[in-house]
């Protein structure tokens, strides 16, 4: 049997790296992550924050993508909008998923807790939220790594592992 094929976007909300004020290091970290756990992932997509993440997102639903991991966009600024858009997008949300990252992210960072950020499905790609710094991105691969390839297996309509219902 073939090996599974597993894609992955990274979309960058960032108004600054957009307009080339400085270049994005979260992006890069991220595909390399995603990478390492055996997903096809092309470059880092980097976006103005808002409306066009939406559109990038969308892009990536309609393209078939597996999973899709935005970084930036998730706090309280009012230029942060990156959940907004993503909620308009999303089917359903697995909140477990944000939950675990901010609350993995806390005890460090206690400004984490202030992360807006949404996890949930769009068609049958799974979308995350992440913070828009390197620290945020090492967090989400950590918390994301063990179940990732799961969920987007599960997506696909897979059994449990161990064949468990």
């Amino acid at each position: 049997m073939a090996p599974v094929t597993r894609t992955a976007r990274v979309i960058v909300a960032s108004n600054r790296a957009a307009a080339g004020v400085y270049d994005d290091t979260s992006g890069p970290l991220l595909v390399d992550g995603l990478r390492e756990l055996g997903f096809e992932v092309g470059d880092p997509i980097v976006v103005p924050d808002g409306d066009p993440v939406g559109v990038a997102l969308r892009d990536a639903v309609a393209d078939g993508v597996d999973a899709v991991l935005t970084s930036g966009g998730t706090g309280i600024n009012p230029t942060d909008r990156t959940p907004d858009v993503t909620a308009e997008v999303l089917d359903y949300q697995v909140p477990g998923i944000a939950e675990a990252l901010r609350a993995y992210a806390v005890p460090r960072i206690p400004t984490a807790m202030l992360s807006r950020g949404l996890a949930g499905v769009a068609g049958r790609t799974l979308i995350v939220n992440l913070p828009g710094s390197r620290g945020g991105a090492k967090d989400g691969l950590a918390v994301l790594g063990p179940v990732l390839p799961h969920a987007v297996d599960q997506l696909r309509g897979g059994d449990h592992p161990g064949g468990h219902a």
